[in-house]
């Protein structure tokens, strides 16, 4: 199963290679990686500390990991830390990350690539965010008796663990010296195989985001745009999205002149950007002035990092992702707000996606018709969207607490 797993990763590589010649992102890892080893012998070069390596697949399991890296660093200071990422999206958008010394991507899960990057870092423990399941790169750690630890991780029964051919993978993740799991599901599955290595800790993306909520500034620009009206926040928006919020927002706008539309694609590409603003109407945030915003009634947010301290503005959120294949991006960011939140249908497999819709602080649409009733609702009853919305931030406050319980369980 080795050979299959480790010759599988190579084809993947090659996939990757061959799409670089017209995908920009898959370009990205690619030149990322190039002259890997060299660069990272000369970034450890003179290093004395003991390194603690904690990798992330993307940018939505860096926001996952950054509480416990901000943590760990204040509790053990004398660790450099190295955080690596698969995916060109994470390691852009963590770039001006203080707290990690060292931020490179991860080299393809190969056999040579794992123990040269094991005994090039000589990581003191790893730390693995939610999916990230490299085999090669476990049974290195494993070899080097390195402790591995896995956070905020969410199994699911679909998943080839809880197949009839899945032994060897399950074999693998008792690797880990323990696994922290942000459900109850989770907890239940790994059990039914016989994986006892688990605690049961809860999402630290809740943390993080009522720390963001607590740190959030203001913002002028937003602040004129919304003016006395009532602002719907639109985050991390697909074409798929966008189509249907379109209609909806003009019909909803014509019942209530004072609404406004904030939408932040989840691509901020130029060329994606212009053809949204061109399809809306819309000004452009990086470029409008404060007279500019207040008279419009469509924004587009054509930057980075903004989304989460954003939604402090809105009266309801929309949070896209639910009609791609991908389904929903980050729910609790809006929802700690105290906003109700909307998405698409595709949501099954994000427990706070189906716990918001159990107190009723979200709601699922999977049709133009259904995102349209649902937004006129909400905006003409404005204590039912009140309620709505404590409902939601009351839900992300209750689940607090994960980021102290995974750094009382991780031992240096």
């Amino acid at each position: 199963m080795r050979f299959i797993y480790s010759f599988g990763i190579r084809l993947y590589g090659l996939a990757i290679v061959i799409a670089s010649l017209f995908n920009d992102k898959a370009r990205k890892w690619r030149h990322g990686r190039k002259n890997y080893f060299d660069n990272l012998q000369k970034a450890l070069q003179g290093n004395q500390s003991p390194i603690a390596w904690f990798h992330c697949a993307s940018l939505g399991e860096f926001e996952q990991g950054r509480p416990v890296i901000e943590v760990f660093k204040r509790k053990h200071p004398q660790y450099k830390i190295m955080l690596t990422f698969f995916s060109p999206s994470g390691y852009e958008g963590a770039k001006g990350f203080t707290q990690a010394d060292y931020i490179f991507y991860l080299p393809l899960d190969t056999h040579s690539n794992a123990k040269r990057f094991v005994d090039m870092v000589k990581p003191v423990v790893a730390v693995f965010v939610k999916y990230e399941f490299w085999f090669n790169y476990l049974q290195q750690l494993r070899n080097g008796n390195i402790p591995a630890y896995l956070i905020s991780a969410k199994f699911r029964a679909d998943q080839y663990f809880f197949k009839w051919y899945g032994g060897w993978f399950r074999k693998r993740l008792n690797v880990y010296r323990k696994i922290f799991v942000q459900d109850t599901d989770s907890e239940k599955l790994l059990i039914g195989v016989g994986i006892k290595n688990i605690e049961l800790s809860g999402d630290t993306r809740f943390d993080r985001v009522i720390t963001i909520a607590g740190q959030a500034k203001a913002d002028s620009k937003t602040e004129a745009f919304k003016g006395n009206g009532k602002l719907w926040i639109c985050g991390s928006t697909w074409p798929e999205d966008e189509s249907i919020i379109l209609s909806v927002f003009n019909q909803a706008k014509a019942k209530y002149s004072n609404l406004k539309l904030l939408l932040v694609p989840h691509e901020i590409g130029e060329k994606h950007i212009k053809q949204v603003v061109e399809q809306f109407a819309a000004i452009k945030y990086s470029i409008a002035n404060i007279a500019e915003v207040s008279k419009a009634d469509v924004m587009v947010v054509d930057a980075m990092g903004l989304l989460s301290s954003l939604y402090r503005y809105g009266n309801i959120a929309y949070v896209g992702g639910g009609f791609g294949k991908d389904g929903i991006h980050n729910l609790p960011e809006a929802a700690v707000y105290g906003i109700p939140v909307v998405f698409g249908p595709i949501y099954h497999k994000y427990s706070e996606a189906v716990e918001l819709l159990k107190v009723h602080g979200g709601f699922s649409v999977a049709s133009e018709e259904q995102l349209q009733r649902q937004i006129l609702r909400l905006l003409g009853d404005e204590q039912y969207c009140r309620w709505c919305g404590d409902a939601a931030q009351a839900y992300i406050y209750s689940g607090q607490g994960a980021t102290a319980k995974i750094i009382e369980g991780i031992t240096v």
